[in-house]
């Protein structure tokens, strides 16, 4: 079906580039970033996502260890 439409490899039909304007269009694009785990119910929290490099950023002093970790996890706790 893919390849009667043209497509391959890996990029979704919907792709766009962004490109990154400022440090606070970063920011927010790594908080959706990290937040996404959380959105989509995969977690509770932001930081039990173990594949994020939110860990390495809490490291490093840029995120606070349970930023979006509070409310969020009372919402889509089980």
């Amino acid at each position: 079906m893919r390849q009667q439409r043209g497509e391959r490899g890996i990029w979704q039909r919907r792709y766009w580039e962004h490109l990154i304007r400022d440090a606070a269009d970063f920011a927010a694009h790594m908080d959706y970033l990290h937040f996404n785990p959380v959105k989509h119910r995969l977690v509770c929290r932001v930081a039990d996502w173990p594949y994020s490099t939110f860990h390495t950023l809490v490291a490093a002093g840029v995120y606070p260890a349970d930023w979006a970790g509070g409310e969020q996890a009372q919402l889509y706790g089980d």
